[in-house]
C-alpha cells in the first residue's frame, strides 16, 4: 500500500508543481484522503524527495539555460544578458527567503490548519488566472522591478494552496510580460529555492530516515521526475495557447469540493 501512495503523491507533486494548482494544497489533500492527516518524519522525507524530483525534472527541461546562466554569472559582466537574468532570479529569490527564514514556524502551522483553509486558497488560486487568462500579448521582457514583484507573488505562494507557478506566472502576465518569458522565469526562478530548503530540512535534524521506506521513496521519486518533466513541457505551451481559464475552473472545483469534503 505505502508504494501505491508513494506513486500516487508522486504523480501529484509532478503534476501539480508546474500545472498551475498548488502541489503543496494537492499533497496536503491527498494525505488526507490517504490517512496521513498527521505528518511526522516519513511524511516530510517524502515531500522533500518528491520536490527534488520536480527541481530536477527543471533542470533537465531548461538545461541549456541554466548552463547559460551558469557561464553569465561567472562572466560577472553586467552587459551580458544571462548574468542580467541571473541577478533577475537572485532578486526574485529574496522575498521568499525572508518568508521562509523569519516566520518558519508560521508557516508550518499553516500546512497543520487542515483542509478546509487550502480549499479556500485553491478558489483565489482559481481567480488569480482568470485575470491572468484574460491578459493581452506582449513581447515585454523582464526588468529588475518586474523580477521582485514576481518574488513577493512566490512569497505568497508559500501559503498551502496558493499555486507558486500560478501565482508568479499571472504576475508576470499581468504586468505584461510575454507569456512564454513568465512560464520560461517561473519555473527557473523556484529551483534555487528548493534546493535551499532540502538542504535546511536535512541539516535541521527534523527528517529521520529509515531503511524500511527506501523503495517508496525512489518509486515516489522516479513518479514525480517523469510526470515533472513532461508537465513542465505541457505547461509552457498552455501559457503561450493563453489556455489558463481551464486551470481557473478546475481550482474553483477543487477548492469547493474540498470545502465540502473538509466539513
Amino acid at each position: 500500500m505505502e508504494i501505491i501512495n508513494a506513486i500516487i503523491l508522486g504523480i501529484i507533486q509532478g503534476l501539480t508543481e508546474f500545472l498551475p494548482v498548488s502541489s503543496s494544497g494537492h499533497l496536503e489533500i491527498a494525505k488526507k484522503i490517504l490517512g496521513q492527516e498527521i505528518v511526522g518524519e516519513k511524511s516530510l522525507l517524502m515531500t522533500v524527495v518528491l520536490h527534488f524530483a520536480t527541481a530536477l525534472a527543471t533542470l533537465l527541461v531548461f538545461k541549456n539555460e541554466v548552463i547559460s546562466i551558469i557561464k553569465g554569472l561567472l562572466l560577472f559582466d553586467f552587459k551580458n544578458e544571462e548574468f542580467k537574468f541571473s541577478l533577475k532570479i537572485i532578486l526574485s529569490m529574496i522575498p521568499a527567503v525572508f518568508i521562509g527564514l523569519v516566520f518558519d514556524n508560521e508557516l508550518k502551522q499553516l500546512f497543520s490548519s487542515g483542509i478546509f483553509y487550502i480549499g479556500i486558497m485553491l478558489m483565489i488560486t482559481g481567480i488569480l488566472l482568470l485575470f491572468a487568462d484574460k491578459s493581452k500579448p506582449s513581447n515585454k521582457n523582464i526588468n529588475y522591478k518586474d523580477a521582485l514583484l514576481i518574488g513577493f507573488s512566490q512569497a505568497i505562494a508559500i501559503i498551502p494552496g496558493i499555486s507558486r507557478s500560478g501565482a508568479t506566472i499571472s504576475t508576470s502576465v499581468l504586468l505584461g510580460i510575454d507569456k512564454e518569458a513568465s512560464a520560461r522565469f517561473s519555473f527557473l526562478m523556484v529551483v534555487p529555492l528548493i534546493f535551499g530548503k532540502i538542504l535546511q530540512d536535512f541539516f535541521s535534524g527534523s527528517i529521520i530516515y529509515e531503511d524500511t521506506i527506501f523503495t517508496s521513496l525512489l518509486v515516489g521519486f522516479f513518479a514525480a521526475l517523469i510526470t515533472g518533466f513532461f508537465a513542465c513541457k505541457l505547461m509552457i505551451n498552455i501559457v503561450k495557447k493563453s489556455k489558463l481559464k481551464y486551470f481557473s475552473i478546475y481550482c474553483f472545483l477543487v477548492g469547493l469540493l474540498t470545502l465540502i469534503y473538509s466539513n
